[in-house]
């Protein structure tokens, strides 16, 4: 067998120029990247702590050169492969083999390899077997016989191999050149581009599948460039095509096409089958070529569809998990409810559980005095200072229910409805039941409302990011790809943040730079055996930690009022040396200097500069030092809903009123004005400028003030503006 080495398909530095190109930086910052990805360095940790060597490469450049050297080595591979089952067909080229190592594009290679490919059972197979390969080989080569049609094709007759007569043979030699020409990767490059640049998306409704109230009903019937379509359409029509209300297919000039193709194929206009070309020429397109280039071009339409909709989920996740938290209060949250009741848990300001309960203040049981009293006493107990309800069924019932038992008892709590969305798969989870064994799901729902307005990035990393609402079509995209960005992104703000590993769970460590869930449960097992980590060295004694999960979690994980001051900042623990020299140069102890702005604010980054640590680093470790452990998460708001304004039927147009910003997808924003509905704000009524993208001017968790134009009660929608709503609410 030919081994790998015969093919040096894969070639790093060109791979690397390639890169460099693409991100406009230089060969040595890629190259850099690289080789610490290589060495199973994190992009969290890269980025942070090896601006140096990467010259200043954020998370995003690294995670597209991530992605970018493993489609190139997937890609070399494939090529290697490619080669390897062409020659040993004895059909490898110098000039095949020039075309298969310069190929840079999948799909292009795939089309250099089609002649060559075992094939199922085809009309030319057929052909082939019955003995007419010589013939197509005379009709491919064009070249005049100067003699009857009946005299070339007599000799390929043969009743005993299923070729009765002279237009029998002829026509088997034509499906072979049919599927001769139809792997042309030229042509199968150029159509695809064709259809690509030109061609129309088309969707019908299928027979008997018509309905005026459809949510595809606006696609029964239609039409669109495909070069232009947005995603969020070219999804749609996807989903209504798999649940089997629609077709959708692709339309393309063909007679213009078709003209191409025949002066490509067909250059002898003498030749005795010139007209038999012409029907094969047709058939090949029609039969064998539309059919592919249809199903190319929307699948690469579909891929761009889905990055495009997989980076709005990404960037939706992100708002929502770098959400102003309420901060380490005594929490008690509520999950609403109206026959079995509104379930009650209080938290204290570290997400400790410490009671439940369950009130009964919405109908059938209308019991606002004995639920009032039971809310007022476990406020009084506990000292409570938030209040979480969740935004599902009876959600604005019970938060009038607390309103007026605060107005009343005249206590000053801040009272927030938090989205609940997941929470019931998070009640019903694994990580729910190890987390609270002895709790009933609806009580381990109420907990999670109650983090939620504590602290979301901690609570929400416990849940599959899908199950958060905040996607578009999330459904119908990639779920490799999905999965992958959105891991990255739910690890990336992890990291921004920092995490306290003495309250962390298992959910949040394991996503902490260089900490798998293994690791990370690891972690939490020797802190309740142990007790809490006094210093980030103690991380050594975890089983299974070793030194290079230690390097890169390091910086990421905090130790609140602990021996050392800087195990609570960002400071990586190999750059608490040159901490020692600066406070050595002002002549104070090094904890003096952590969290001292004003002596930081006296030291000259470059005097510091020495072979381990460049500029960059420094300058991070005296922004840490003015303000250790600093949260990036904005100041906590919480959304003010409309008095009086509960359910779909108390929503009018003209009203302005405030809410908070739950998606943003492509063609406007949802916001939940606390009406169990979520309204829309088109794109064009986001600002009174133009808006190219929704996520330039909102996002998910702002609170806006939005008027509500239209009200669909038959559709339960509800339009809403932003530009326009001004005034008193």
């Amino acid at each position: 067998m030919t081994d790998n080495r015969d093919f040096p398909c894969f070639d790093l530095d060109d791979a690397i120029q390639s890169i460099a190109a693409s991100l406009a930086v230089r060969h040595a910052q890629v190259r850099a990247a690289v080789e610490l990805l290589d060495a199973g360095n994190t992009i969290p940790f890269i980025a942070r702590y090896r601006k140096e060597a990467t010259q200043g490469l954020d998370e995003h450049a690294l995670r597209f050169i991530e992605d970018a050297l493993a489609k190139a080595r997937e890609l070399a591979q494939r090529k290697t492969t490619i080669l390897r089952t062409i020659e040993e067909q004895g059909q490898l080229t110098v000039e095949l083999r020039r075309q298969i190592e310069a190929c840079q594009d999948k799909k292009e290679l795939e089309d250099l390899y089609l002649p060559f490919k075992p094939k199922r059972r085809t009309r030319a197979t057929i052909a082939r077997e019955r003995g007419l390969q010589p013939l197509a080989d005379l009709l491919l080569r064009q070249e005049p016989f100067r003699r009857p049609r009946s005299e070339i094709l007599r000799p390929f007759v043969s009743p005993d191999n299923d070729v009765p007569d002279e237009e029998a043979a002829l026509q088997g030699a034509c499906d072979i050149v049919a599927e001769h020409w139809s792997e042309d990767a030229g042509a199968r490059r150029w159509l695809v581009q064709q259809a690509s640049e030109a061609g129309r998306i088309v969707s019908q409704v299928r027979r008997g599948k018509k309905d005026d109230s459809s949510k595809f009903a606006m696609y029964f019937d239609h039409r669109e460039p495909l070069l232009r379509v947005p995603s969020h359409r070219l999804l749609a029509m996807k989903r209504g095509e798999a649940e089997e209300v629609l077709r959708v297919g692709l339309e393309l000039d063909d007679d213009a096409a078709l003209g191409t193709l025949r002066q490509r194929w067909i250059t002898n206009p003498r030749f005795e089958f010139h007209q038999d070309l012409e029907r094969t020429a047709e058939d090949c397109y029609r039969r064998l070529l539309l059919p592919a280039t249809e199903s190319a071009a929307l699948q690469q339409a579909k891929e761009r569809a889905d990055e495009e909709a997989i980076a709005v989920f990404a960037k939706n996740l992100r708002e929502l998990l770098l959400a102003a938290p309420a901060g380490p209060y005594v929490t008690i949250g509520i999950d609403p409810g109206f026959r079995t009741g509104c379930k009650v848990a209080v938290v204290d300001g570290t997400g400790k559980f410490l009671a439940h309960a369950t009130l009964y203040p919405t109908p059938p049981h209308n019991d606002t005095e004995g639920a009032g009293r039971k809310l007022r006493e476990l406020i009084a107990r506990f000292d409570a200072k938030r209040i979480a309800i969740g935004n599902g069924t009876a959600s604005r019932e019970t938060d009038a229910f607390v309103s007026d038992v605060l107005r009343t008892s005249g206590l000053d709590l801040t009272k927030v409805v938090v989205s609940e969305s997941g929470a019931s798969i998070y009640s019903a989870s694994e990580v729910a039941a190890a987390e609270y064994p002895d709790l009933d799901v609806t009580v381990r729902g109420a907990i999670s409302i109650a983090h939620r307005l504590q602290d979301p990035l901690a609570e929400l990393v416990k849940l599959d990011p899908k199950s958060i609402g905040v996607g578009q079509y999330q459904h119908d995209v990639d779920q490799t790809r999905l999965r992958q960005c959105l891991d990255r992104e739910v690890d990336s703000c992890v990291s921004a943040v920092g995490v306290d590993v003495n309250m962390a769970s298992a959910s949040l460590l394991s996503h902490v730079a260089g900490i798998g869930p293994k690791l990370a449960q690891r972690i939490v097992e020797h802190r309740d055996t142990h007790g809490r980590f006094e210093r980030r060295d103690q991380l050594m004694a975890v089983p299974k930690l070793g030194p290079k999960a230690y390097e890169q979690a390091a910086g990421f994980l905090r130790i609140r009022d602990g021996q050392q001051p800087l195990d609570n900042s960002a400071v990586h623990p190999e750059s608490y040396y040159v901490v020692e020299r600066m406070a050595a140069r002002l002549n104070v102890p090094a904890r003096q200097l952590v969290g001292n702005p004003n002596l930081a604010a006296t030291l000259n980054a470059s005097d510091f500069v020495d072979q381990q640590v460049g500029l960059p680093t420094i300058r991070d470790i005296l922004a840490e030092l003015a303000k250790p452990g600093r949260d990036p998460r904005s100041e906590f708001r919480a959304v003010q809903f409309t008095e009086g304004v509960h359910e779909l039927e108390d929503v009018r147009a003209g009203m302005v009123l405030e809410g908070v910003v739950t998606n943003v997808t492509r063609f406007g924003a949802f916001v939940d004005i606390g009406v169990h509905q979520d309204g829309l704000i088109h794109i064009s009524q986001l600002a009174n400028a133009f808006v190219q993208d929704p996520s330039d001017v909102v996002s998910v968790g702002d609170v806006v003030r939005v008027k509500v134009l239209e009200v669909d009660h038959e559709r339960r929608r509800i339009a809403l503006s932003r530009k326009q709503a001004s005034g008193p609410t």
